[in-house]
């Protein structure tokens, strides 16, 4: 196996895209509990850019030169000590976290954070999931309250998706219309992305660029149970008037102003709360995604697709906010 490897890294925080830089670097060394993957594609999500502006910096500082990239998709190369579970030609997909490591030809992954990807699901699809799918899944699924086992709703339940259109959107939409619920859905992109998000399964879809669209009212009138907020920050105030009397906001994006938002609804007697959210990463979610998308119930939505030599232009796409599903960069040529 080679000993070099092509990657993307920056130095420092800040720069966007224009930060990235090409580089050829030591392949990292296996160890204990660790697989080393051939990475066939990665796509790169808000977090990714947002921890190179200093997001997660009192929390998870970054060590520098730094490569990002948390969701992966590739082949097991080699195994560290003590690792049964998988072996050199698995096909895998991982969700590295904040720690990154995924812009390069070659990754390391500790067997916690990744799972067999199945016939059927390809490179591309795999990289699609990790923090936007397990977003989207534990959100509608654990938070929401939403029943995704095939069994019929007892009361009738309106949820709200707001940002729909984007990587964690598009997947919410679909695993709320599995589990029966009525959803309305905002997106900010035109009759396009509307469009899309309707066949995705969306009862009503709102133009948030409009006022009626601004002003989140359900066109059949409903009140919302749940609110899973993708979008933009908006303050939990304005979500208020078309909650249900216990509705809830789940904020994907908890930011300082959202985290006050919810200490205050859980601090005050109403019943209406914002609950800040962030997915955890587990195999069990890996497969039972992988379920879905085999028997045809869930599928990726991809915007755009780059080489890795062209990894700054997939920064900058993403960057934008103007995204339609997933920003994907293979890492391979056969990806």
């Amino acid at each position: 196996m080679t000993k070099t490897m092509r990657a993307v890294q920056y130095s420092g925080y800040g720069g966007g895209a224009a930060a990235l830089k090409h580089v050829e670097i030591p392949v990292p060394t296996v160890k204990k509990d660790y697989v080393l993957i051939k990475v066939e594609a990665v796509s790169i999500n808000p977090l990714d850019w947002k921890i190179q502006d200093g997001y997660v910096k009192h929390i998870l500082p970054p060590r520098f030169p730094h490569i990002p990239g948390t969701d992966v998709s590739g082949e097991v190369v080699s195994a560290g000590h003590g690792v049964t579970t998988f072996a050199p030609g698995d096909k895998v997909v991982g969700c590295l976290g904040t720690f990154g490591g995924g812009l390069a030809e070659y990754a390391l992954a500790h067997i916690s954070t990744i799972a067999k990807r199945p016939s059927g699901v390809t490179a591309l699809d795999g990289a699609c999931l990790g923090e936007a799918a397990f977003s989207a899944l534990q959100s509608v699924r654990d938070w929401a309250g939403v029943q995704l086992n095939g069994s019929k709703l007892k009361v009738p339940m309106n949820v709200l998706i707001t940002g729909a259109g984007g990587g964690v959107g598009t997947f919410a939409v679909q695993l709320a219309k599995l589990g029966g619920v009525h959803v309305t859905a905002t997106c900010s992109d035109g009759a396009r992305q509307m469009e899309l998000v309707k066949s995705l399964g969306a009862d009503e879809v709102l133009d948030s660029k409009t006022a009626e669209g601004e002003s989140l009212v359900s066109p059949s009138g409903k009140k919302y149970d749940t609110v899973i907020q993708c979008g933009e920050y908006m303050p939990f105030a304005h979500f208020k008037p078309q909650l249900s009397p216990t509705g809830k906001v789940i904020d994907l994006a908890p930011s300082p102003k959202s985290m006050l938002s919810s200490a205050t609804s859980l601090a005050s007697f109403s019943k209406q709360k914002c609950v800040p959210f962030l997915p955890s990463t587990n195999s069990t979610d890996y497969y039972f995604l992988f379920s879905l998308m085999q028997q045809k119930k869930l599928k990726t939505v991809i915007d755009s697709q780059f080489p890795l030599s062209q990894a700054e232009k997939a920064w900058a796409a993403s960057m934008t906010g103007h995204v339609t599903g997933k920003v994907i960069v293979t890492c391979t040529e056969h990806s």
